[in-house]
């Protein structure tokens, strides 16, 4: 009984590992092709004066996009090709942990019937409020 216990955590663990490897290499390795090319300057240009407001360089735009539209796992491996200190990756965790993911959950509160509008605006709005206090008490300390 012990034994099989450890053959399927391993088995579980060995899938789970496989499941978000499949989600954030993938990730990792297109933003890291993307920094060898003039679209992450691009990106990090358009974006810094809206990041500044998080304490956040131009360049996290694009895992917070990737984050809410696809998973935090995505996140994960935009987040790893792109240098980022450790303030920086609180804030974009910290705003993630509420608006992540928004194009699956959002289709799964609209079958539990409850206003789209109200959750999206609700996620969105404490992920920006969340990143404006942790991006100011950072900057802070």
């Amino acid at each position: 009984m012990f034994i099989n216990s450890i053959k399927t955590g391993v088995l579980k663990g060995l899938e789970t590992t496989w499941m978000l490897a499949k989600v954030i290499i993938p990730v990792y390795f297109v933003v890291t092709f993307l920094q060898y090319t003039p679209v992450i300057d691009w990106i990090a240009y358009l974006f810094t004066p809206l990041m500044t407001v998080f304490n956040l360089p131009g360049e996290a735009a694009i895992v917070l996009v990737i984050g809410n539209l696809l998973s935090l796992y995505a996140a994960i491996g935009a987040m790893k090709a792109i240098a980022l200190t450790n303030l920086e990756i609180t804030i974009i965790a910290v705003m993630l942990s509420f608006s992540h993911a928004l194009l699956v959950e959002t289709a799964v509160t609209k079958r539990l019937g409850v206003s789209v509008i109200k959750v999206v605006l609700i996620r969105v709005g404490l992920a920006l409020v969340a990143g404006l206090i942790v991006g100011r008490v950072g900057a802070i300390l």
